[in-house]
């Protein structure tokens, strides 16, 4: 019998009693379900099929949620994680299901979702890249312990502030990983852990950055300490400070920048967002447009455009592009790295996305439309779509939820699921990414 948790002895009276129940299925978020007094309880870590032993830790009018404390007939897809650090960290909660299975439940919850609204449409194959050591990007949580003296650096454990201290990390380009142990060794010996913020790590085309947000000023005796670190790892090591400037040891400016599949270099600067999985990306802006056929003097609207991860490639085929974005930081770095691709047919815009448009000067008619914006969605923007009447609508989703939402306006308005598949840009998590294409049905 696997052992998952034993609570302590002064918790056991106010824990709930342990519960034996039967999980039948799994939610949206990979927890299984079970039911207990008319109530479906949520269970992180349970898969269906298996009998598990629980304690409640919440419990509301229709719904509870319990703490896994045993398995006592595991699922056959169960697996053993691979993460030493799984069990506390918060940032992995799958990795106790094998890729595939993985994979086939995501599929499964995101064609649950759309078929639901649109029952004769398919799901096309997946995008996918490797299990492991995939993410190019990860900030590192800090714990600084006064009393000790003591920096602790890794990930905040699940449903907590406490930082879980990890020697290395299995989904994290390996790159990055390997520089784990021996940068928190280098932090403990400085002065600078007493004022640290945040660590960031990013492997990109051009080497690895190490990313220090500082509170205070470096010493020379750290920054020839870093400098030597950096030398002998061979990354670059940028100093982020409270106005979220980010210089190299010697005060200039440098940047990271990240390479589409055809080439297309975009820079970007620490704090913007980017899509942390190299190979899903590539192969997501490519068909993007594939399902978009972009065609020259067409006008095409890019909303939550970012640094331009899908607007420089839609120029690139001789539309007329128009990005926006809501952070003023990504607009600016979005429009130089336009001038420094040599695209001319390229603007971008800032403005509120979830607020009133109509005075905006970018909306109008428009031949198609891409939207990908954070969990939220993108239902206030689709408000507006009788005024741009685009012909193809392509949407890339981080939350199936408010996919599935925002594709009921979609159908209400006259458009027609024409296809739809998961993108699975985070292995070893419950995280589902989707692309679908929307297209405006002719008039009779």
């Amino acid at each position: 019998m696997a052992q998952f948790f034993k609570p302590k002895a002064n918790q056991q009276k106010r824990l709930s009693p342990k519960l034996v129940l039967n999980v039948t299925d799994m939610d949206h978020l990979g927890a299984g379900m079970a039911s207990h007094q008319g109530k479906i309880v949520f269970i992180p870590g349970a898969l269906a099929g298996e009998t598990i032993t629980a304690q409640l830790v919440e419990q509301k009018k229709s719904y509870a949620k319990a703490k896994l404390i045993s398995i006592g007939s595991p699922s056959p897809l169960r697996v053993e994680p691979e993460c030493p650090f799984y069990q506390q960290c918060g940032g992995c909660d799958l990795q106790h299901v094998g890729i595939e299975s993985q994979r086939q439940f995501k599929n499964d919850a995101l064609a649950n979702r759309l078929q639901r609204l649109a029952p004769n449409v398919s799901a096309v194959d997946a995008i996918e890249s490797q299990a492991w050591h995939y993410r190019r990007r990860a900030r590192l949580a800090t714990s600084f312990d006064k009393q000790s003296g003591h920096l602790t650096l890794g990930f905040r454990a699940k449903a907590s502030n406490q930082v879980v201290a990890i020697s290395d990390c299995q989904v994290l380009a390996l790159p990055l990983s390997v520089l784990i142990t021996p940068l928190a060794k280098l932090l403990n010996r400085s002065k600078l852990k007493s004022g640290l913020g945040h660590v960031e790590l990013i492997d990109v085309e051009q080497g690895q950055f190490v990313v220090l947000r500082v509170t205070k000023a470096v010493s020379d005796k750290d920054k020839l300490a870093l400098a030597q670190f950096a030398t002998e790892r061979n990354v670059q090591i940028l100093l982020q400070d409270n106005e979220g400037q980010s210089l190299d040891l010697q005060g200039q400016a440098s940047q990271p920048h990240y390479c589409l599949g055809d080439g297309t270099e975009l820079a970007f600067m620490p704090g913007n967002f980017i899509q942390v999985n190299a190979k899903v990306n590539q192969a997501m802006v490519a068909q993007a447009l594939q399902w978009l056929e972009p065609k020259a003097q067409e006008r095409i609207l890019d909303l939550f455009c970012g640094v331009g991860n899908f607007s420089l490639a839609l120029a690139k085929t001789g539309a007329e592009v128009i990005g926006v974005e809501g952070v003023p930081a990504m607009v600016a770095q979005a429009s130089a790295n336009a001038k420094a691709a040599g695209l001319t047919n390229l603007s971008f815009f800032h403005g509120d996305l979830s607020a009133d448009l109509s005075h905006e000067p970018w909306l109008g008619k428009i031949d198609k439309l891409l939207l990908d914006p954070a969990r939220a969605g993108a239902y206030e923007s689709l408000q507006w779509l009788k005024l741009m009447q685009p012909q193809k609508v392509v949407y890339v989703s981080c939350d199936p939820a408010s996919l599935a939402r925002d594709s009921q306006l979609l159908l209400d308005s006259g458009y027609a699921l024409v296809k739809f598949g998961m993108l699975d840009m985070f292995p070893q998590t419950h995280h589902i990414e989707a692309m679908a294409l929307f297209e405006l049905k002719q008039s009779k």
